[in-house]
């Protein structure tokens, strides 16, 4: 039977999800009906006489922006050229797109010869949660702010509007999704939830550290006492990594942000928190 490249459906998706965790990559328990909305078509396996083998995404958000994630071979299949066939089988699915990527740090000089360009990094802190809730006039649930009024205030912080996306992502059980309101106005959301291990908080978006700082201790108090918290931060936005190092959290790993065009106008101060590395 040989090779076979085949679009994964929602299902299937799963043995990627699987794949990532056991990379390291802890991703979300319940994640996938959101990837999935974004772009069905944009999820590939590679098929070794009927046996997955390889993985990659390559999702489209519209015609002008697309992200690649999952980028995985199994072992032992490493290193005979099934990584790049997907690979490259994938990025046909996004002929326009400005292409986004969070790759492993020792991989960038392969992705700049796919016509990657390094932007910045990103950093993974790992802290512990709190179990104690606190309380703040100017915190609201995402559920009680009108979609309209979110997707705006996303936008602003994403290179695009995701509205399939953020639809899905902020309904995802075991989670918490909040929002800091005053005078009416938005001014910053965030959302944590349960993962492979312990709980990530993606995105924490914020027009000052004050509030990125108020949403996050929120969401620490969601996140049961002692219990893994991780928050991935633009090493870019000195505050973020403040606020990380406030309460405690130390350093995992980095990614590297790369695009194939120009770096998006997004305000990198105000991104407290990356809200995935497999769909940016």
């Amino acid at each position: 039977m040989g090779y076979e490249i085949r679009t994964a459906n929602q299902q299937e998706m799963s043995t990627m999800v699987g794949w990532a965790a056991k990379e390291g990559w802890n991703p979300g328990l319940h994640d996938v009906p959101a990837f999935y909305a974004t772009d069905s078509k944009g999820f590939f396996l590679g098929y070794l006489d009927n046996e997955p083998i390889a993985s990659v995404s390559a999702v489209a958000y519209d015609e002008k922006f697309g992200f690649v994630g999952f980028y995985i071979v199994k072992e032992g299949f490493r290193g005979k050229g099934y990584g790049i066939q997907i690979w490259n089988e994938a990025l046909k699915h996004l002929p326009t797109q400005n292409i986004a990527l969070d790759g492993v740090q020792d991989q960038v000089a392969n992705y700049e010869k796919s016509g990657f360009k390094l932007a910045y990094s990103n950093v993974r802190y790992e802290g512990v949660g709190t179990g104690k809730d606190i309380v703040d006039p100017n915190i609201v649930l995402v559920a009680d702010v009108p979609f309209d009024e979110l997707l705006k205030y996303d936008t602003q912080m994403f290179p695009t509007p995701r509205p399939d996306f953020l639809r899905e992502w902020i309904k995802q059980p075991e989670s918490l999704a909040v929002a800091y309101k005053k005078d009416v106005e938005l001014q910053g959301y965030g959302m944590v939830r349960k993962c492979q291990t312990g709980f990530k908080v993606g995105p924490l978006f914020a027009e000052t550290s004050e509030i990125a700082d108020i949403l996050f201790q929120k969401m620490r108090g969601f996140v049961p006492e002692e219990t893994p918290i991780f928050l991935d931060t633009p090493d870019r936005n000195k505050e973020a990594i403040a606020l990380a190092e406030k309460y405690g959290m130390k350093p995992m790993f980095g990614t590297a942000r790369m695009y194939t065009k120009e770096e998006p106008k997004v305000d990198l101060q105000k991104v407290f928190g990356v809200t995935t590395f497999e769909l940016g």
